[in-house]
């Protein structure tokens, strides 16, 4: 599982655009995406359980657990806080990264066995992300109900149960 969690952290890095807030990555993505984007944020400031932070995680709109919650940080890169849900804006999709679908076995069932009730499209998801076509294909009242899912102390938890330090 501690492979699995650092080849997602990496394929994050993978499509950036340069900005340097939330709201400046937001400007600079296709005009009929920012609406999209700003719903998502706004999802999660709302819903998300208290202690995640907004900010920029390897280039993206991103929720983390800020060092004031975990001092040890990201175990590649300690002096970034632990990724937790990151939005990107690539060439043909908006991708959605919850690190909780893909390290919880039983979200990731949940998240599968709910879309289609939320979605007449196909579930688009790889091992890291979920992926929309069009901003109309986001389910964003599944959305809302998967922010509520995970705390800052499950997650920290999980991570540090998959991740066995040397």
């Amino acid at each position: 599982m501690a492979y699995r969690i650092l080849e997602l952290l990496n394929l994050l890095r993978i499509m950036r655009i340069p900005a340097s807030s939330v709201a400046d990555y937001i400007s600079k993505i296709p005009e009929e995406r920012q609406a999209a984007f700003e719903r998502l944020m706004a999802i999660f400031r709302t819903h998300l359980p208290e202690g995640f932070e907004e900010g920029l995680g390897y280039g993206m709109p991103a929720f983390i657990v800020p060092h004031s919650i975990y001092p040890d940080g990201y175990h590649c890169k300690p002096s970034e806080p632990l990724p937790f849900v990151s939005f990107a804006s690539q060439k043909n999709f908006i991708a959605l990264y919850h690190m909780g679908i893909y390290a919880i076995p039983e979200l990731f069932r949940w998240w599968t066995e709910q879309f289609p009730k939320h979605s007449s499209k196909k579930l688009d998801m790889g091992k890291s992300c979920v992926r929309f076509k069009k901003p109309e294909d986001i389910p964003f009242e599944l959305i809302e109900e998967l922010a509520k899912k995970v705390t800052v102390q499950q997650w920290i938890d999980i991570y540090e149960s998959n991740y066995k330090r040397r």
